[in-house]
Formats: C-alpha cells, structure tokens, sequence
C-alpha cells in the first residue's frame, strides 16, 4: 500500500511539477504532514491501534458459528445430565415395583394360607357336627363374595403393573433414541445444520418433559397401589380377626358338647 501511495505521488509530481509554484509546494507539503496522525492528550491510542485492521465478514460468521457451537455443547451437557437423572428414576421406579411385587407375592401368599386354613376349619365343624343358622350361612356367602372382589381387585393390580412394566419399556426406547439423536448432534458442522439442531433440541425438551409426566403418573400409579396394600393388609387383618373368634367360638362349642356328654354318660349310669 505504501508504495502504491508513494507511485501515486511521483505521478502526481510528474503531471503536476512544471506548473507548481513555490506557495503551492508547500501549501502541498503541510497538507500532507497534517494527514499524519499524531499523539494527543486527550487519544492516548497509538497508531497500530489506529491502523487495525477491521475484521472480515467471514471472521464474523466463524466467530459466530463457534460461540453458538458452544452453546449447543452446553446444551447437549445438560441433556446428557437429565438422561442420567432420568436413568436413576427409572431405576428407582424399577425397584420400587420390584419391591411391590414380592409384597403382592407375600399378601397372596397369606391368602393362601388364610384359604387352608379356614378349609381346614369348616371341615373340623362338619365332622365335630356343628351346624349353621341361616344368619350364618348369609354372613359366609357375603365373605366369600368379598374375596371373589379381593381376587378380582388384585387381577386389577396385576394389569396395572404389566403396564407400568410396558412403560417403563417405552421410557427405555426413549432414552436410547435420545442417545442417538445427541450422537447425531455432535457430527453437525454447517450453519444450516446448527439451525436445525436447536429446532431438534427444543423438540427434545418438550419430549422430556413429557417423561418427567410420565415418570409423576407412575409415582401416582406406585403410590395408588401403595395404598392398596395398606388396605389389603387391613382386610388380612380383619381375616384373622375372624378366624381368631370362630376358634374361640368352636372351643366353646366343644366344651358344651363334652359337657352334654358327660352329662349323659352320668344318667346312664
């Protein structure tokens, strides 16, 4: 550049040198010295700063491209936390189940044995030849119609954990397309791509939080059938609450008959 500007001005000297007089000469010379920037108090900016050069629109754009580039590897970071946080709810929900089923497994188990043993009991009545007022024959066909409910109540519970466990499937196959679209994020390096990355990314969070709803309907679900356990246990409870007062009810009875016999053994001596 300067030594354009230098062949600018012999140019000039040449077109111009005969006809110059003295007053323009250095008319000429003080113009130039004053386009020369010199320091003052007030610019303390030396003149490299003066001279920098401004960037290009290129620049512009790459600088541009890097810092949103950033943002979106911020972003994909945080994604990447919330798969995490979303894989430790779903185990946390998986064990929750688990441990509802070995209590569902524990309450049938006690049903069965309630069952037995109240087989076990009519059968001692039929051969000790108690029989049943009609009052009592009402009261047992209504219990064995509560435990008809009971069943049914439980074949409910066991749809509803088959369904939770086919969610919680879907929750898996989310979390590995998930995977695979932040896979897919990290191999983007245009502009047009960048731009579609933030539209998926915005889609993905509006998908995540359709899992966390999900994941509080499945708390919901877990703690409905929490509460069905409590009262299933209750009903146990009041099972053996009866069972408890006919045992009383046929000790007595046999403590009658023994004394009715005895009675009779005495008159027939």
């Amino acid at each position: 550049m300067a030594n354009a500007w230098n062949q600018t001005r012999r140019m000039k000297r040449l077109a111009v040198g005969p006809m110059s007089t003295p007053e323009y000469s250095e008319w000429r010379v003080k113009r130039i010295n004053d386009n020369i920037p010199r320091p003052s108090p007030e610019n303390s900016q030396s003149i490299e700063e003066h001279l920098r050069v401004i960037p290009s629109e290129l620049e512009i754009i790459k600088q541009d491209f890097e810092r949103r580039n950033a943002e979106v590897e911020k972003k994909i970071e945080q994604m990447e936390a919330e798969k995490v946080n979303l894989r430790l709810d779903i185990d946390v929900q998986k064990l929750e189940i688990e441990g509802l089923r070995k209590g569902k497994r524990k309450v049938e188990e006690d049903l069965d044995s309630l069952k037995i043993d109240y087989k076990k009991l009519r059968l001692s009545a039929i051969t000790a030849g108690l029989g049943k007022t009609s009052e009592q024959w009402r009261q047992e066909v209504q219990e064995e119609n509560a435990k008809a409910d009971r069943w049914e109540k439980n074949k409910f519970f066991e749809r509803g954990l088959s369904e939770s466990q086919n969610e919680k499937d879907e929750l898996k196959a989310r979390v590995a397309e998930l995977e695979k679209t932040v896979h897919q994020y990290r191999n983007y390096n245009s502009m047009v791509e960048l731009q579609a990355s933030l539209s998926r990314i915005e889609q993905m969070k509006k998908n995540i939080e359709g899992l966390e709803m999900a994941l509080q309907n499945y708390e919901a679900k877990i703690e409905h059938l929490e509460v069905n356990e409590d009262h299933q246990s209750e009903q146990l409870h009041y099972l053996q609450d009866q069972v408890a007062r006919r045992d009383r009810v046929m000790g007595e009875a046999l403590v009658q008959i023994r004394k009715v016999a005895d009675h009779l053994q005495t008159l027939a001596v």
